[in-house]
């Protein structure tokens, strides 16, 4: 019974990180540019692999 109660805790967990949502930014020339709120697999591929426009790719942050 605890194994079936600690599994179901740790998939809740995990959905509930997979939906989160956060507003996120990238710093550009030493300003703060907002590209909204992302959620979820989204929010989490921005964090890992930068904001990339015409000049370059960015570190984002996400509020969460």
């Amino acid at each position: 019974m605890l194994i079936v109660l600690s599994s179901v805790f740790v998939v809740s967990l995990l959905s509930c990180k997979k939906n989160q949502c956060a507003d996120c930014h990238y710093d550009k020339d030493g300003a703060e540019i907002e590209i909204g709120e992302k959620c979820g697999d989204e929010m989490e591929a921005l964090e890992a692999n930068g904001y990339t426009d015409s000049t370059g790719t960015y570190v984002v942050h996400c509020g969460h």
